[in-house]
């Protein structure tokens, strides 16, 4: 019977609860379960899988080079304000709507200040990030160009609450000329 439950919730797409139900069932038949409690704990199940889901495809979706957090910028070494990279990686410029910029020669640390703060922005506020090179983007805004489907990618980033431009890839690569 539980093999039954816990494939037709996997065909209902409730996973979270198919992979706890096993572990719920047999706690509710050693203790005096009731049916609203054992259905609290396989529905915070699935809405606990259901978040790491989403913040697995969102960190895959916003395509950052590598992984980095604060935790790994000395702050020591560099001139950057942490009060305000702090304030920032709470992510509420981004409901407001707001632009950040950070300036700064190479190896000041900037890819890996605004990649912590995508980072965080995922994880902790659910904000949907995509992270772009100039270069990868100007060559994918040519190439959508070329194929007549203008606007397509402008529209996409309509439903991002965070584009992250990245230069630094400018030293390693070239614009990619296109035929029109």
């Amino acid at each position: 019977m539980s093999a039954q439950i816990i494939a037709q919730l996997k065909a209902l797409s409730l996973h979270g609860m198919a992979a706890s139900f096993p572990e719920v069932a047999a706690q509710a038949r050693h203790t005096e379960f009731n049916p609203e409690s054992f259905m609290q704990q396989l529905m915070a199940a699935e809405s606990a899988q259901r978040v790491v889901r989403s913040t697995a495809y969102q960190m895959g979706a916003a395509r950052f080079p590598v992984h980095r957090d604060l935790a790994g910028f000395d702050f020591g070494q560099s001139d950057v304000d942490e009060v305000l990279v702090r304030r920032l990686q709470s992510a509420e410029f981004t409901t407001a709507a707001h632009n950040a910029v950070f300036i700064g020669g190479p190896g000041t640390g900037k890819t890996h200040l605004a990649t912590a703060i995508g980072v965080e922005a995922i994880q902790k506020y659910a904000k949907r990030v995509r992270f772009f090179s100039t270069v990868e983007l100007v060559n994918a805004l040519e190439q959508e160009k070329a194929h007549g489907k203008a606007g397509q990618i402008a529209l996409k980033l309509m439903y991002v609450d965070l584009v992250i431009l990245d230069e630094s890839s400018l030293r390693n690569s070239h614009f990619r000329r296109s035929a029109v």
